[in-house]
């Protein structure tokens, strides 16, 4: 087969020391970039749109799978807003399981894909997707299936609407930051 998806790169494999730094750097810029955005929010008089805009917790776990592979992006996207819950309580307690399913996804699929011969946009655009898809069908198994109140599933349109310009700057950022990432490995050889 010689299609352009089933291609692979020759990146090198990473030691399980380094996918756990790697994991636990992206954990903590989960919890620290959307600190950042809050705050500006907070002195803007926007409150905490500017997280459900910009998407500031998606970014690190998006780049961890990209750069350290599907273990530690995976890990981060568990974990991150776990972190994020127990350290600022954010985001809120009802969606918390939802962040958490839907950043798992975005950092297994982009690890996944590490290695594919394709360009970084798509590899971005793919796991958006995936990740979206995921915490949609979540969404509609913990209303429809477990009854769940807390959350409707109007929550799962308005997401994509409002995080549009965090979209937006994951494709703008992700693809130059692994260009950067990957040329910087290149010199140091």
């Amino acid at each position: 087969m010689s299609t352009t998806m089933s291609k692979t790169l020759e990146k090198p494999r990473l030691s399980v020391k380094v996918q756990t730094l790697a994991a636990f750097s992206a954990i903590v810029g989960a919890v620290a970039v959307p600190q950042i955005f809050h705050a500006i929010g907070a002195v803007s008089g926007l409150g905490t749109s500017l997280g459900e805009a910009f998407l500031p917790m998606h970014l690190p776990i998006i780049l961890v799978g990209l750069l350290a592979g599907p273990y530690a992006g995976a890990a981060a996207g568990l974990l991150g807003p776990v972190a994020s819950f127990a350290l600022s309580g954010m985001p809120g307690s009802a969606m918390l399981p939802f962040m958490m399913i839907e950043l798992c996804i975005y950092g297994l699929s982009a690890g996944l894909l590490r290695n594919v011969k394709m360009p970084t946009i798509g590899k971005v655009l793919i796991s958006q997707i995936a990740g979206r898809v995921v915490r949609a069908a979540a969404i509609l198994a913990a209303v429809y299936l477990l009854g769940w109140e807390s959350v409707g599933i109007a929550v799962i349109w308005t997401s994509v609407t409002a995080g549009l310009f965090g979209i937006i700057l994951q494709w703008a950022l992700l693809p130059l930051i692994v260009y950067r990432a990957e040329n910087l490995k290149k010199d140091e050889k």
